[in-house]
């Protein structure tokens, strides 16, 4: 994806180096989580042996689910960054959501993304570009090495660990796969288990990635955010609205991340649904002063 140390297509350049698979210590888990990835990406290739539209749309409402609810509002939104407030029987099932996309527990997912905020592009970025593309697209993952030189306590999250309910999913994280998964295969066979849990987890897997990786190399700066955060509409509409990182990062607290009218954000118009209907309170967006803190113009004015 590079040459000459700059990623393709893009003017962003690797400055350091990670080894990926060769010339570092593999720790258990960091095989546990390789041997994990990869069994999903074998299991989706059964796709074309297995495919029924019944099945497909069912496993494509599961993904919609599990990624407005699950990751976008819940992990990412809320959990995150507070950019709202629900009601917590509402929070725990949307918390719950993101569980059941195998994107790990809520505790882990969202200490590695405020980290990725707190330190984004330095060297203790989780995922930075700057350790080339397949690193921040996935590299980072099996490389639990890294991620301890980087933090040596995950101090925080300690609003989600001074709850039970969070500390739960953390100590039985695995079990709650487990159980889902064979549900799925009790009730739907080997077709529906192929594209649930195969086809649709990896396609999750891959777009949420993007987030990281191409939305750090390819696209557009809208605001002044000091990184190489981008805004990139291909990824917006994979991700329901995740894509537009740039706003994200110049805006952080944002529950909308789609600022303009013809950026389309599916997670922020559920945000407002249920602001509507009364489950969605203190919303956060940026104010007019902030946007003109945040702007290339502000910047150029003082200059």
């Amino acid at each position: 994806m590079s040459r000459n140390g700059k990623i393709l297509f893009s003017d962003v350049v690797q400055t350091r180096k990670r080894n990926h698979f060769w010339g570092r210590k593999w720790r258990d888990i960091d095989v546990k989580m390789g041997m994990g990835i990869l069994s999903f990406h074998i299991l989706a290739c059964f796709a074309p042996f297995t495919f029924t539209w019944k099945a497909f749309w069912t496993a494509f409402c599961a993904y919609v689910l599990m990624g407005i609810f699950g990751i976008t509002i819940s992990y990412h939104r809320n959990l995150s960054h507070r950019s709202l407030k629900l009601p917590k029987w509402l929070e725990y099932i949307f918390a719950y959501l993101g569980v059941l996309a195998c994107q790990r527990d809520p505790i882990f997912w969202v200490s590695i993304h405020r980290f990725h905020h707190q330190y984004v592009e330095t060297e203790k970025d989780p995922h930075s570009p700057t350790f080339g593309f397949w690193f921040s697209h996935m590299g980072w993952l099996f490389d639990t090495g890294y991620i301890i030189e980087k933090y040596q306590e995950r101090n925080n999250v300690e609003d989600l660990k001074s709850q039970a309910f969070y500390r739960f999913l953390r100590r039985t994280y695995a079990y709650h796969l487990f159980a889902y998964m064979a549900l799925i295969y009790t009730f739907g066979g080997f077709t529906y288990f192929v594209w649930i849990v195969g086809v649709f987890t990896t396609w999750g897997y891959h777009v949420t990635w993007l987030v990281n990786s191409a939305c750090h190399i390819w696209g557009y700066q809208a605001w002044n955010t000091g990184d190489l955060s981008k805004n990139n509409w291909w990824v917006a509409l994979l991700t329901f609205g995740e894509g537009w990182h740039n706003n994200h990062h110049a805006f952080e607290y944002s529950a909308r991340h789609g600022l303009e009218w013809w950026q389309i954000d599916l997670g922020w118009y559920f945000i407002r649904l249920l602001e509507v209907l009364g489950l969605a309170t203190n919303v956060k967006l940026p104010t007019e002063a902030h946007k003109l803190k945040r702007s290339f113009v502000s910047l150029n004015k003082f200059k």
